[in-house]
């Protein structure tokens, strides 16, 4: 979480930047469309952005309830005390929890605004993306609200530049998740015999982030008693980051039953919000 909250500050660091500006600037048409009494964001983070939508709802309708989910618990002390500082008016309730079991939990009985910000969705293989929409669309209610944050498309050599900081930060996120994998896992990579490497994928427009390997490893995998042999320049794909054109994306949740109700972008059309309604209830 400290990772990805220090590539969100980078200085060149688009995408963050400018869904903060399009926050910042439709905050309260994003309020007065979506009349609520509750907030529910997945994966908040620290909730810096998150602000701009708490600050409306408490000058428009006086109160609300902020429910952060995230897998994160330090992410969500920081969320907590920064919240209560800044918007006293609304009550804090965080759930510790993956998406999936966050989601599952939501039972507020109150119209409700779900947010999943900063293009995480970009993050989703194409399986896991309906899966994902499938999940929100029943832990949604008659009349909820859905907020979604999306990157868009671009030139090949501003997506790469942006995956490819030189301060290191991006890549020191990426192959920080085979350390995590060292732990879960019980494997054996070794960070100093590894590189990261990322590319954009104009056919499937996503970057692909991989770990390629310096020289031949032998990687075990005790948890599950098997090993493998991970060859010199090999790559293992880490994480991809895809990129949505905002209109396709809007017909594909009306299959989930979502219906589009506003889009907010910023002059360069680089980014996009999309609010959607719950209008069809399975």
């Amino acid at each position: 979480s400290e990772l990805f909250e220090q590539i969100c500050e980078l200085s060149y660091n688009d995408t963050a930047r400018t869904e903060n500006w399009i926050l910042e600037k439709n905050a309260g048409a994003v309020i007065d469309a979506a009349p609520v009494e509750a907030i529910v964001e997945l994966g908040a983070g620290s909730s810096k952005k998150t602000l701009h939508l708490l600050r409306e709802q408490a000058r428009w309708r006086g109160a609300g309830i902020f429910a952060p989910i995230d897998v994160s618990l330090s992410s969500l002390v920081a969320s907590r005390d920064f919240v209560r500082s800044t918007v006293p008016e609304i009550e804090f309730q965080g759930l510790h929890a993956l998406y999936e079991t966050g989601l599952a939990s939501i039972d507020f009985n109150l119209p409700t605004l779900f947010a999943f910000l900063g293009s995480t969705i970009g993050n989703f293989n194409q399986t896991e993306l309906p899966r994902f929409f499938r999940r929100l669309s029943a832990a949604m209610g008659p009349g909820d609200f859905f907020l979604l944050g999306v990157d868009r498309p671009k030139g090949v050599e501003i997506l790469e530049k942006a995956y490819n900081d030189s301060q290191g930060v991006t890549a020191e996120f990426i192959l920080n998740a085979l350390t995590h994998a060292n732990r879960l896992l019980g494997a054996n990579f070794s960070r100093d015999r590894m590189r990261y490497q990322c590319r954009y994928n104009i056919e499937w427009q996503q970057v692909e982030m991989h770990a390629v390997a310096e020289a031949d490893q032998e990687i075990e995998l005790r948890s599950f008693g098997s090993s493998f042999l991970w060859r010199e320049g090999e790559k293992i794909l880490v994480e991809i980051s895809r990129k949505f054109d905002p209109l396709k994306l809007q017909q594909q949740l009306r299959h989930f039953g979502l219906s589009p109700v506003a889009h907010y972008t910023d002059p360069r059309e680089w980014f996009s919000l999309l609010l959607f309604k719950k209008t069809r209830f399975d």
